[in-house]
């Protein structure tokens, strides 16, 4: 397995230029957020992944996680390489400094969380959860909660876990068993959860999780959940640590991937019930939930960038030291690196990263906004902007992952398959991100009725208006680089439209039909999303270079070139990807069930 080194240099490119950091530097509270600070803050999260977390990827995959006495054990060096991690304050990045976070927008935090995927994805699974649960609590904590909880889980002291699958139920979450029974000012738990990450660890000297049961007279399905606090270890009202909760890790998951993230069955309840308190209201724990999941599934998709980022370095400085073939053009071996098919398997990579890290930048930066931003009507628009993408930024990003893993295997060819070489191992952790924080055809499900047919696709028509705008500029500027990046994003910008008020007049009517094609639908969302924002990093480019010479010429060139590539090389297959959605669905229910 390669090194891991972050791409500093286009991630302050793509927080500048697409996520507009010095626009939310400028919002309330994030002030701190300097040009000076950014770049600090990057190169220290970068030599942080290097030196501390790479390392210990291959470590994590051989030894995984272990159950030993009812305790569990991560491999060696993760423990270590939390405390760390939490010494250096890399937790609370984004979160109150009355917490003791640091108060820096999203998006900066969304570039190193790329890092802490990249770097070594089991690892990043813990403090992923724990800012996830942070979120929650900020939003539906009760004031003693906030008092008690937020400051070691903000500052990665406590982790935090999400807890809604059981043995029963997978994503239906109507269908969870778990109890909880009030007694006085505190409710019982008890029950079973499954496929819980992190659900104990070594780590931390204490475990917030965040567990939906439902309650006795509680209505059925999903409107009867409750959200429950429930610490590993319970928490005197001055914060000191109490007694150990009814609770206890059961067994852990073998899995395909991310061996070192232990995934433990949950049991709740041996001896009377787990001591837990209520988040937010009775019966309105899913919604409750929802913001953790929300800022879950942004971070996930991070998940996919990371990976994404990290086969394409290791395919990368493997294609250029392989010597293997001749061009058809004569001459003896050359490095692989030279064959035109390998180089179109990198530039695939490279562009699906660069697109999926200015897609979820820019989301990071609509959620700034969202949140600070002083004018009323600016943060609806952007709280609309960022529901629109957070499934799209999930998926997409996530499949996109998927892919370039795979391909780096194959540009490795049959060394990729051999395990020394790491390559299988950025796939097989990859390939559970399109499937936890819901799959990704019920992120299809969600963009398709949550998002377009609510409104009757305003939100996404209001979005399109950016992306002609874009095309607009494109024709505008000198060189046929532009100009072709412009043709290509203006035929994908149509076909999105076109597949989008076709659903959303078939919806209504014919709800089975419109959904079949849900999943081709979010792809080509994403597809064209992000082909727009390579457009606008190329016009970024443009106007830098045009500006004069600052020493990075030939990587604003590059970037130029990337867009290009994806606009010819991948923005076609958005004409197929409407004609799948529009008239694929007859097809798709066509055969009766015994026949599938």
């Amino acid at each position: 397995m390669t090194d891991y080194a972050a791409p500093l240099k286009d991630m302050a490119f793509t927080l500048a230029e697409i996520a507009g950091l010095e626009e939310i530097a400028a919002l309330p509270g994030y002030g701190d957020a300097t040009p000076d600070l950014v770049e600090q803050v990057l190169a220290e999260g970068g030599r942080f992944a290097a030196e501390v977390l790479a390392p210990l990827n291959r470590v994590g995959d051989i030894q995984g996680s272990r159950l030993e006495n009812g305790r569990v054990r991560t491999p060696d060096g993760f423990a270590d390489a939390y405390a760390r991690f939490v010494a250096a304050g890399w937790n609370g990045v984004p979160f109150d400094p009355a917490h003791g976070g640091q108060g820096l927008p999203w998006a900066l935090a969304t570039a190193l969380q790329e890092m802490w995927s990249a770097a070594n994805m089991a690892f990043g699974l813990c403090p992923l959860l724990t800012q996830a649960a942070v979120e929650l609590l900020q939003a539906h904590g009760t004031e003693a909660q906030k008092r008690l909880y937020l400051p070691p889980l903000v500052t990665g002291r406590w982790a935090g876990t999400m807890e809604l699958t059981e043995p029963q139920a997978g994503s239906d979450v109507g269908a969870l068993r778990t109890r909880a029974e009030r007694a006085g000012d505190h409710y019982r738990i008890t029950g079973q959860k499954i496929f819980i990450t992190y659900g104990d660890q070594d780590f931390t000297e204490n475990i917030v999780h965040m567990v939906l049961a439902r309650l006795p007279d509680a209505p059925p399905g999903s409107k009867g959940l409750s959200l429950f606090l429930v610490p590993k270890v319970l928490v005197r009202p001055d914060g000191s640590a109490g007694e150990p909760n009814d609770l206890r890790c059961v067994s852990l998951e073998h899995k395909l991937g991310i061996r070192a993230s232990p995934t433990a069955v949950m049991a709740y309840g041996d001896n009377g019930g787990a001591i837990g308190t209520l988040v937010g209201e009775e019966n309105r724990g899913l919604e409750a939930m929802f913001t953790m999941m929300n800022n879950a599934r942004l971070a996930i998709g991070v998940q996919g960038l990371g990976i994404a980022e990290r086969a394409y370095q290791q395919a990368r400085a493997y294609a250029a030291q392989r010597v293997q073939g001749r061009l058809p053009i004569g001459g003896g071996p050359v490095p692989i690196i030279r064959h035109p098919d390998v180089r179109r398997m990198l530039m695939t990579m490279r562009a699906h990263a660069e697109a999926i890290r200015a897609l979820l930048y820019y989301t990071a930066g609509c959620l700034d906004r969202a949140r600070r931003h002083p004018d009323p009507a600016e943060r609806v628009r952007a709280q609309a902007r960022l529901d629109l993408l957070i499934p799209v930024a999930k998926a997409w990003s996530t499949d996109r992952g998927c892919e370039s893993a795979s391909l780096g295997i194959q540009v490795h060819g049959g060394l990729g398959f051999i395990e020394e070489t790491g390559a299988a191992q950025h796939y097989r952790d990859a390939r559970i991100a399109p499937i936890y924080e819901g799959t990704n055809g019920i992120q299809a499900g969600d963009l398709l009725g949550r998002k377009l047919m609510r409104d009757g696709g305003a939100a996404a028509r209001a979005f399109f208006t950016e992306l002609r705008e874009t095309t607009e500029a494109l024709a505008a500027a000198p060189g046929k680089e532009l100009a072709s990046i412009g043709r290509a994003l203006a035929a994908g910008t149509e076909a999105l439209t076109r597949a989008t008020d076709w659903l959303v007049e078939t919806g209504p009517a014919e709800p089975l039909r419109a959904f079949a094609g849900a999943t081709p639908y979010l792809t080509l969302f994403g597809t064209v999303t992000g082909g727009w924002l390579l457009a606008k990093a190329a016009l970024a480019a443009q106007r830098r270079l045009a500006a004069g010479p600052d020493g990075d010429a030939a990587f604003l060139e590059a970037k130029r070139t990337v867009a290009r590539f994806y606009a010819e090389n991948i923005l076609p297959q958005s004409r197929g990807l409407a004609a799948a959605i529009i008239e694929g669905g007859d097809s798709v229910l066509a055969l009766p069930e015994e026949q599938l």
